[in-house]
């Protein structure tokens, strides 16, 4: 046996088993997706029409707040008319839909006034002269608010350049806010964060540096803490006041105290909980949805349906390999178990590489990820298949069995590359124009085929030539699973006919 075949069989045979020990030293094991540990998932539609564009970059500020979140492998794709969200493994569901479905639109207003009475009985929608209109111009009736039936500024009618009516999110009292046009934007924000000051959650801000961030809600701050009449005081209050608004609901409406503040140095306090706090800061930081989503349908895996899912792959997987091993091992009988060997090396290598995938940079396995694994068995018992039956062919033609081996690998090899080559471009085009459990299909399966042409080449090839090596291959090919016509060479003194005899 050439050393270069015997250096590839010990290699490949090293490689595996410590990467298999490493995979246990390492702490390394797989992550499961949402049909093996349960999660959610919600399909949302755009309230309006939307081009690709936009829901691309939806796309994107999902993932980043997915991301933000914390939870592991998501699946984010956009769909015809919105975005498809997969979250496996997530406990607070109910959180995780609002957070991702939340369109973060936040807008900076004046406030012109306080009460609690539905005072306001017009529907008609006005929009101010400028950004910094002054309150004064709704008393004279100058401009009308945008308001509903009951008395509060509708979602659709809630425009940055109209004066509005909004009420305070999570209070009870039926407060209504006054407030004037939109004065800045979350195009302002560079960075938000929850932080516990004075025994209390609040949102850190980070604004831009120039007139779209700091310089800009400088400009408003100095009007608001003069009263001027674009801010008024209200209320009795010394200092005009800003309402935070995000999503159509105030916030906050702090009264200013200050005509100037350092860009980092804004603080939103809204009797946060600590997850709210976390939430909306999430929220902020990545910006505003260009789209406005609701949800369509929304699934949600258990995680006892999950370990259900994985039991039952897994079962199927073992009795699969199980009827393998019976008939190829029947058939092939010590090449049968080779076979199986070469499926043991490629086995240990796919589950080092998608536990080190699965820790180390978040690829989740699926139900269809197994199955493709399943499916690449097939694929390997093929390739032993190939070989072996090349090996047979030559043995029926009259050549020994120890020549065979040498000459048959190369076409057998030969034919193998090109029927993984097929599997290999069919599992890319999966991958490239499918999303969902299909790409996880395609990713195992391309995997596992890759590895079968490595366990094929460095492990079969060379342990079935160290075999042809021994006396007992050429004794007893039977054994092996080969024809023994033509297996052992002719001894002196005999004529073909005898040996064929």
């Amino acid at each position: 046996m050439p050393r270069r075949q015997l250096v590839f069989l010990l290699g490949i045979v090293i490689l595996s088993v410590l990467g298999s020990v490493m995979t246990v030293v390492w702490g390394n094991q797989p992550l499961l997706g949402l049909d093996l540990q349960g999660g959610v998932s919600v399909r949302l539609a755009a309230t309006e029409p939307a081009t690709e564009e936009m829901l691309d970059q939806t796309v994107s500020i999902i993932r980043d707040r997915v991301d933000g979140l914390g939870v592991a492998e998501p699946e984010i794709s956009r769909t015809e008319t919105g975005v498809l969200v997969s979250l496996p493994g997530v406990d607070d569901q109910e959180r995780a839909l609002s957070l991702v479905g939340t369109t973060a639109e936040l807008r900076f207003r004046p406030v012109c006034g306080v009460t609690t009475a539905v005072g306001i009985e017009s529907v008609a929608s006005g929009s101010s002269s400028g950004a910094f209109a002054a309150c004064s111009e709704v008393g004279s009736g100058a401009v009308v608010p945008a308001v509903g039936a009951d008395g509060y500024t509708a979602p659709e009618d809630d425009l940055a350049e109209h004066f509005v009516v909004l009420g305070l999110r999570g209070d009870a009292t039926g407060q209504h806010y006054l407030l004037g046009p939109s004065v800045l934007t979350g195009e302002a924000i560079a960075d938000a964060n929850a932080l516990f000051v004075e025994y209390q959650w609040q949102v850190g801000l980070d604004l831009h540096q120039g007139q779209v961030g700091v310089d800009g809600f400088n400009e408003v701050a100095a009007r608001c803490y003069v009263g001027d009449p674009s801010c008024p005081r209200v209320e009795g209050s010394p200092n005009g006041r800003l309402a935070i608004v995000l999503d159509g609901q105030v916030v906050t409406a702090p009264s200013i105290r200050a005509p100037e503040f350092q860009h980092d140095a804004i603080l939103i306090s809204g009797g946060f909980e600590k997850a709210e706090a976390d939430d909306v800061s999430l929220s902020l930081r990545y910006g505003a949805l260009p789209v406005e989503l609701e949800p369509e349908n929304t699934r949600v895996v258990s995680a006892t349906i999950g370990e259900d899912s994985l039991r039952a792959g897994v079962v199927a997987g073992l009795v699969g390999l199980l009827l393998v091993a019976v008939f190829i091992v029947a058939y092939y009988r010590i090449l049968g178990l080779v076979a199986l060997a070469s499926l043991g090396i490629s086995g240990a290598l796919l589950w080092a590489i998608v536990a080190h995938l699965g820790t180390q940079s978040g690829l989740a396995l699926t139900l269809a990820g197994i199955t493709g694994m399943i499916v690449a068995v097939g694929v390997s018992v093929d390739s032993n298949v190939v070989y072996f039956e090349h090996l047979k062919e030559d043995v029926r033609d009259g050549r020994t069995a120890r020549s065979s081996v040498d000459r048959a690998f190369p076409i057998a090899f030969s034919t193998i590359v090109k029927a993984d080559v097929a599997s290999l471009i069919g599992a890319g085009l999966l991958w490239a124009l499918t999303v969902g459990a299909v790409r996880g299909f395609a990713l195992y399966l391309g995997l596992a085929t890759i590895l079968d042409l490595v366990a094929t080449y460095f492990f079969m090839g060379p342990m079935v030539r160290l075999l042809s090596t021994t006396r007992w291959f050429a004794d007893h090919p039977e054994r092996f699973g080969l024809p023994a016509s033509g297996a052992v060479p002719a001894r002196r003194g005999t004529t073909p006919a005898e040996v064929g005899a």
